[in-house]
């Protein structure tokens, strides 16, 4: 089935990626999706810059010597409709890492992309006991607890808003999250200019 959103779903799987930004503006998906072909200088800002770079010893495999560690992992989950990619698994641990560069606060969409992947290599086959984000800047740890069948649900139902969503639907504009948003000047609904 067609669904509107599909503009940034892979053959109706959602990438995992995008689950924060959905929570922080739908649109900006949408636009991401328009103007991903262009120039980066376009649209990206220091925050964009710093996380691509955090991950790169993660895709290049070298922020662990470890054996059992698996980084890099691709997933994806048929009960949820995800793919996307681990950042770290420490299989003798059995504790899923997420890697950010920095973490002033955590986002309800961030702990969502977090879950997706936990959810991921439960239906993989995977033993995940243990969640975490790590934030490279300052070298923390920040345990998560593995999301409860309350929070299961809570986060069924956002993915259903993500799979519903129309992108030419009527956008909720919030000056505040528009002026952080690194498509503000390339989009039609605000007429903010962005803080980078």
């Amino acid at each position: 089935m067609y669904k509107k959103s599909r503009i940034w779903m892979i053959d109706d799987y959602i990438a995992i990626s995008t689950l924060n930004d959905f929570i922080f503006c739908p649109y900006s998906i949408y636009l991401h999706n328009v103007y991903m072909e262009s120039d980066e200088g376009l649209y990206h800002a220091t925050p964009q810059t710093r996380g691509r770079v955090s991950h790169e010893s993660v895709d290049a495999k070298k922020a662990s010597n470890k054996r059992d560690t698996l980084m890099a992992l691709p997933i994806y989950s048929s009960k949820f409709g995800l793919v996307g990619k681990i950042d770290i698994y420490k299989q003798s641990e059995k504790l899923l890492v997420e890697r950010k560069y920095q973490l002033k606060q955590l986002f309800r969409g961030q702990i969502y992309q977090l879950w997706a992947q936990y959810f991921c290599l439960i239906e993989m086959g995977y033993s995940v006991e243990k969640l975490a984000f790590y934030e490279i800047s300052s070298n923390k740890t920040i345990p998560i607890a593995i999301p409860t069948l309350q929070e299961e649900t809570e986060f069924t139902q956002f993915i259903e808003r993500f799979k519903n969503f129309d992108p030419s639907g009527n956008i909720e504009v919030n000056s505040n999250k528009c002026r952080h948003c690194i498509y503000c000047n390339l989009c039609d609904k605000t007429e903010e200019d962005n803080v980078y």
